[in-house]
């Protein structure tokens, strides 16, 4: 890896990895660490080029996020942890789960997405049209290519098939909001294909963890603590 990921590392037990969304940082996760680190080993990631961890040389994608990922837990030595992804943090952790399920023992994704398509028209459409902008300027300007880079891993990423989703065997949660910005037939449908999956829906908007922190914990704890072995 030609970077060093910033992280925060809190509690004892069952390792729970937290991964933000795109443009974020490991803050968003505020109210779960404090709740997480009670009962977990909890560590929450910057994501390449966001927060702390710098953006080093490789490319700026959810596949090199979750290389990243991968050899995070390699140096840390962690053989499998429990995944928090929230956003373009759960496209990351789809992405590893695909590539290396041996290192997930569970998963929860937070409104996230297979495709592009899976965000709601009146979301993507102002998204789409910024990348194009930002697009535009980004050989003449250093903010205006970090918008581009950015913006891009929702325009074009990700790429995942309903299909690879039938092989993943770790249970899984899929939570969203009552008015995410992720379809919910898109969101139901990841949770249709991932074998061993639960779908729970939260009052609210795509931000739950933030905005409703007490009813999302209480979710993820309740399905943390169901028996991994009862499949």
């Amino acid at each position: 890896m030609d970077i060093q990921l910033h992280y925060l590392e809190k509690g004892t037990g069952e390792p729970l990895i937290f991964l933000h969304g795109n443009g974020e940082d490991l803050t968003y996760f505020s109210e779960q660490i404090t709740f997480f680190s009670k009962k977990y080993r909890v560590i929450a990631i910057d994501t390449r080029g966001h927060g702390k961890s710098p953006r080093g040389t490789a490319p700026f994608t959810i596949k090199q996020f979750a290389e990243d990922l991968h050899d995070f837990m390699e140096t840390k030595e962690i053989p499998s942890a429990h995944i928090l992804g929230f956003s373009d943090g759960g496209n990351i952790a789809l992405t590893f789960a695909l590539k290396y399920p041996e290192k997930v023992k569970k998963m929860i994704l937070n409104g996230a997405n297979l495709k592009p398509n899976g965000v709601k028209f009146f979301v993507q459409l102002p998204i789409i049209l910024g990348y194009r902008i930002a697009s535009h300027f980004a050989d003449k300007n250093e903010n205006a290519k970090r918008n581009a880079e950015m913006l891009s891993l929702m325009v074009n990423e990700p790429m995942i098939e309903e299909i690879d989703l039938d092989a993943l065997p770790m249970r899984t949660l899929v939570v969203v909001g009552t008015r995410d910005m992720i379809r919910e037939k898109h969101s139901r449908a990841i949770a249709s294909h991932i074998p061993f999956a639960d779908f729970v829906k939260i009052k609210g908007d795509h931000f739950i963890a933030a905005k409703k922190a007490d009813a999302f914990n209480t979710a993820v704890d309740v399905f943390l603590k169901k028996d991994s072995d009862a499949l």
